[in-house]
């Protein structure tokens, strides 16, 4: 199964991404040259593990009539100074006190289902390429 996302270049440090009807925006800070119009793409990143791993939370939930008031997710990361990367991702599943006991190691489970933890877990080849414009 193949996918298309168009990258493109709207101005100064901001780069977007076009996918199924749907601009998403980044942008830099201004530190880096930016404006801090929108989300770097490395936020991007992270929120959308935070998020992944969220809709099963909550679908998990729902489907057990389970309240999700003051149900969250809490990312961390933890950095590697040497490598200039993240050497730990943490998603803390944040439950209300209601929430039934017997269902906590099922929810981290539901949580562990999310597309974008198993491609870290098990990561695609990344192929970078040039072509020329028609």
């Amino acid at each position: 199964m193949s996918s298309h996302m168009e990258i493109v270049f709207p101005g100064g440090k901001r780069v977007d991404a076009l996918y199924r009807g749907f601009v998403i925006k980044t942008d830099q800070k201004k530190v880096h040259g930016g404006e801090e119009s929108a989300p770097q793409p490395f936020d991007l990143f992270l929120a959308s593990m935070g998020t992944c791993a969220g809709i099963y939370v909550l679908e998990f939930c729902q489907a057990r009539n389970i309240p999700t008031d003051g149900a969250k997710i809490l990312l961390s990361v933890e950095r590697d100074s040497k490598k200039k990367m993240l050497s730990k991702i943490a998603l803390n599943i944040v439950l209300p006190p209601e929430f039934p006991e017997k269902y906590r190691r099922a929810v981290v489970n539901a949580a562990e289902l999310c597309a974008v933890v198993k491609h870290l877990q098990d990561p695609p080849v990344v192929e970078v390429r040039t072509t020329t414009a028609e």
